[in-house]
């Protein structure tokens, strides 16, 4: 369960550090200083910003909510709850994007993700810390995938 967390934690950082990176016309090296960014528009620079935050403010609870629920199913609320303020997150971040498809990707994985919020079997088949990895590593990714190729 540590191991998962800390894996959600570092792809969360990498995710924010990128977005960011992107955000500034910039991309983040190894060492963690920036080189320029080729051809990344602002108005997408800025949404992948502020999706950079979403995410980073948003994994570490959900993570959690998670691996509390493979420990306790009593506490599918919460990890519904994780999963519905991700979703608002990801929305408000992309809403006033002004890049067009941006802003329709961005409602695209907000409402897939709000939709697997109330799926009560979605989270019932969460029992062990292998379900939480798959659920944050490539259930994510498939969620959050219209949006990440813009800030790529």
């Amino acid at each position: 369960m540590r191991r998962t967390i800390r894996n959600l934690l570092v792809g969360g950082v990498l995710l924010s550090a990128a977005a960011c990176g992107t955000a500034t016309g910039t991309t983040p090296t190894a060492t963690g200083a920036s080189a320029p960014a080729v051809g990344v528009p602002p108005a997408v620079a800025s949404t992948c910003e502020a999706l950079g935050q979403a995410y980073g403010n948003n994994i570490p609870a959900f993570a959690q909510a998670l691996s509390a629920l493979a420990a306790d199913p009593k506490t599918v609320a919460d990890a519904q709850e994780s999963l519905a303020a991700f979703a608002t997150a990801v929305a408000d971040a992309t809403k006033a994007s002004d890049d067009a498809q941006l802003r329709a990707d961005g409602k695209q994985a907000a409402d897939q993700m709000r939709a697997k919020s109330a799926d009560k079997k979605f989270f019932a088949a969460i029992k062990t810390t292998k379900d939480v990895d798959q659920t944050i590593g490539p259930t994510l990714t498939q969620w959050l995938s219209p949006i990440t190729r813009h800030c790529s």
